[in-house]
């Protein structure tokens, strides 16, 4: 059973830094692609970033483009996501994402919340 287990979320004041981390399990395929989606109240869910496990290509939103860096450690199949910077725009609940062939797999979130 693939399962994909998010932390690192809180409250930190707008110029701060957080990361999160995504601990994935239960799959032992080579080719995946895995990333962050955010979902602001009221909002709907939308892509932060991701990688490819096969080429190690990163996908950014341009809202988050030289603030964000997402990394993969393989061997120890975590995702993590290095957040500087931060605004009060980047407010939301943070998903781990993984698309494994024709299949889509969810984390439970976690909160980040910035503060102006």
């Amino acid at each position: 059973e693939v399962q994909l287990v998010e932390s690192g979320g809180g409250l930190v004041q707008a110029g701060g830094s957080l990361r999160l981390s995504c601990a994935a399990s239960g799959f032992t395929f080579d080719d995946y692609a895995i990333g962050w989606f955010r979902q602001a109240p009221g909002k709907e869910r939308e892509g932060v970033s991701c990688i490819s496990s096969s080429t190690g290509s990163t996908y950014y939103a341009d809202s988050v483009k030289g603030r964000f860096t997402i990394s993969s450690d393989n061997a120890k199949n975590t995702l993590r996501l290095e957040m500087n910077d931060l605004k009060p725009e980047d407010t939301g609940v943070y998903y781990c994402n993984l698309q494994l062939g024709l299949n889509t797999y969810w984390g439970q979130g976690t909160q980040v919340t910035v503060s102006s």
